[in-house]
């Protein structure tokens, strides 16, 4: 029995001992980096999250020398227009906004499925061309014909065409959940996979497209009554093209997409045809007071000499037909891939398919309805 005693007393002392010291430890020796989840935790709010805009900052620097760089070399040959088509630049540096210089600005107005696609990405084909793909897209499946949405979207179009995306929150916060905004931008799009956390980063897209010489835009839910400030601004230098379709090839080709039925500024051919009135007698006035810089242009007359048209419509934007745009219309306009979608097209087929997928009565329909719209457009 005493010897138990004596033990649980020299245990209890010894504890008490090790207590003391371990509290001395704790208030002298300093403390140890957290660890694994800790260690995480700690990152979210301490040194990494403190030099993360300093990261940013480089990246963009980054991304914007590799891109120059790409833009120095790849109009190796390109011929400036030096005095052409109404453009006195004539060399990189007088197109180039960051070094003062003003764009080759291409606007191309649309509707739905009118062959915009196509073109516009026949205009991306040229090297050293940003393209503003559908800058209207969150907008919905409607047509901007006058106030008030017309107010946001000359807004956007406006800060677009001049590199500036501050408070385009919308537009960004759509374009991260609707990647296709971007992807059709393949010079940007390619920045974008290799550094997704600059994609929506309004400081950094600012800078990127301040360094393209060409800047290219589709819109197809504006109409074409509402551009003529933008033909007005000297700064933009833009230059626009109406592009139109026989409205019975749209109707047939708005027949596949899903999100066309239902929404009457799509489906609604009476619409269409009323649009395409308007759309005409704006083209006069327009072309009358712009010749230089305004044109109208159907579809079909494209798509069935799309080489002569393509440089007939390059000329007319001020830019270079050369070999990167003939490769395009190489692989795009001689089969059938892809879905609907698709720009690799048999260019002398794809506009009159609406010859054998659409019934009699309607076609009937189509023509009633748009009398006057295929008169005038003939």
């Amino acid at each position: 029995k005493k010897f138990t005693a004596y033990a649980v007393g020299l245990i209890t002392i010894l504890c008490l001992i090790s207590f003391f010291v371990s509290q001395s430890l704790v208030t002298t020796l300093p403390s140890a980096p957290l660890l694994g989840v800790g260690r995480s935790i700690q990152s979210l709010s301490g040194s990494e999250a403190v030099s993360e805009p300093a990261n940013v900052t480089r990246d963009i620097e980054d991304v914007l020398e590799q891109q120059r760089k790409i833009i120095a070399t790849e109009p190796k040959n390109y011929h400036f227009p030096a005095g052409r088509f109404n453009i006195s630049a004539k060399n990189l540096k007088d197109f180039v906004p960051e070094s003062g210089g003003t764009p080759i600005t291409s606007l191309i107005i649309a509707t739905w499925r009118s062959g915009s696609t196509f073109l516009g990405d026949v205009l991306n084909s040229v090297p050293g061309n940003y393209y503003h793909y559908e800058p209207l897209l969150d907008h919905g499946i409607v047509q901007v014909r006058g106030p008030p949405l017309a107010n946001t979207a000359l807004r956007y179009i406006n800060q677009l065409l001049n590199c500036n995306y501050t408070d385009m929150d919308n537009y960004l916060l759509y374009g991260q959940d609707h990647n296709w905004l971007f992807t059709h931008n393949t010079r940007l799009w390619d920045k974008c996979l290799s550094y997704p956390h600059l994609c929506w980063n309004p400081q950094f897209l600012s800078k990127f497209c301040s360094i393209f010489p060409f800047q290219s835009m589709k819109l197809v839910r504006l109409r074409l009554n509402l551009i003529e400030a933008l033909l007005e601004d000297p700064k933009l230098g833009i230059r626009v093209l109406l592009v139109v379709r026989d409205p019975r090839g749209t109707m047939q080709s708005r027949k596949h997409r899903d999100w066309c039925p239902g929404q009457s500024d799509c489906w609604d051919p009476t619409l269409l045809c009323a649009d395409l009135t308007s759309d005409y007698s704006a083209a006069i006035r327009l072309h009358k007071k712009y010749p230089n810089t305004f044109r109208a242009v159907r579809y079909e007359d494209i798509s069935l000499n799309p080489y002569k048209g393509a440089e007939s419509l390059l000329n007319f934007f001020g830019r270079y037909y050369g070999p990167t745009v003939k490769r395009f219309l190489d692989t795009h306009t001689k089969i059938n891939v892809g879905g609907v979608s698709s720009t690799f097209r048999n260019s002398r087929v794809a506009p009159f398919h609406w010859r054998n997928d659409l019934s009699h009565s309607e076609v009937l329909s189509i023509q009633r309805k748009c009398l006057t719209a295929m008169s005038v457009w003939g």
